[in-house]
């Protein structure tokens, strides 16, 4: 998720676990610990568009790793917090920040190592959004209350406001996909596996997306009082064969085909608009939308040690922003 929410609950973990007076000063190393994961965003090159997607939430973020990444912070805030902890009381604190941070990951769709070195499958919970101020900004007040009135109490009320939000996107989910398998059925597309994940910043609207006879069809959810289904587009499921005839198998190209097709989690398409673009359709603006925030274009004229072109569509217009809000609302 976004820093401030790994941070403020890295800070309502410690400020839970710990037992200090000073729980303003628990939360500071709580949430310094539970952004520090992030930190493997330097791993990246300058030729190798891929290589950050196949370490972030990787090592750093998986199970394994969270003694060892307390223990470094630890070593990192050990020369400004000496005159106030002991180590063995740092590396606690941190130790009860750094821990929260790949599981609240895995709470979103992206992905995570959780069981790295073991295993490679990205983990992904679907029940929350990767930004989510109706989760954070709550948590927050609690985590800054705590801080203010050294309470313990109010710092657990934090981790008791977390358990109940996370707790409605299960059921969000769960509805979000009865919806979609009861559409799917409608069209006789059954059996389909549905899969369902939170819009952007909310719970309420849910994209649900699903494979039937080759291609992938995307739908919107609303899952307030009622819930309401927009209907959405479909498209090709991604055919190397067919949509890229030229493609040298063993080309560095196709061997970047496949490393993003493990990062999507095999949800790709090729863009409408842009032939050569092969998109993570998982991801888009609009919750029943195919055109995807991001892929990688193919260049037929590439040498056979070439790698991709990463291409990243964040930025929505006006318009988009107004669909999606009367979405919101029901309209």
């Amino acid at each position: 998720m976004d820093p401030l929410s790994q941070a403020t609950l890295g800070a309502a973990a410690a400020q839970s676990a710990i037992t200090k007076s000073d729980l303003a000063r628990i939360g500071l190393v709580g949430a310094l610990a539970g952004m520090a994961p992030d930190l493997d965003v330097v791993i990246q090159s300058s030729t190798d568009p891929l290589l950050q997607l196949e370490y972030h939430r990787q090592f750093t973020h998986s199970l394994i790793f969270i003694p060892v990444g307390a223990l470094l912070c630890a070593i990192a805030f050990w020369p400004l917090m000496q005159r106030h902890m002991s180590f063995k009381a740092i590396w606690l604190t941190a130790l009860a920040g750094y821990a929260t941070h790949g599981l609240l990951d895995a709470c979103t769709t992206y992905g995570t190592l959780l069981l790295w070195p073991f295993s490679d499958a990205r983990i992904a919970w679907n029940t929350i959004s990767v930004v989510d101020p109706v989760f954070t900004l709550p948590l927050l007040g609690f985590v800054i209350a705590a801080g203010v009135k050294k309470s313990q109490f109010i710092g657990r009320l934090g981790i008791a406001w977390v358990a109940f939000y996370l707790s409605i996107g299960v059921i969000q989910e769960e509805r979000a996909m009865v919806a979609g398998e009861a559409l799917a059925a409608q069209r006789g597309h059954a059996p389909a596996v549905v899969s369902a994940k939170p819009s952007f910043g909310n719970l309420l609207l849910w994209k649900t997306v699903y494979e039937y006879d080759d291609r992938f069809w995307v739908d919107a959810v609303r899952a307030g009082g009622h819930v309401t289904i927009i209907e959405g587009d479909h498209v090709a499921r991604l055919n190397l064969q067919s949509s890229f005839p030229w493609l040298d198998t063993d080309s560095q190209q196709a061997r970047d085909v496949e490393r993003f097709r493990w990062f999507s989690n095999d949800y790709l398409a090729v863009d409408r608009n842009d032939p050569l673009l092969v998109v993570d359709m998982r991801y888009s603006h609009l919750p029943n939308e195919i055109k995807g925030l991001w892929g990688i274009r193919l260049d037929p004229d590439a040498s056979a040690d070439e790698h991709i072109t990463w291409i990243a569509r964040r930025s929505a217009d006006s318009e988009r922003f107004e669909q999606l809000w009367a979405m919101l609302k029901g309209r």
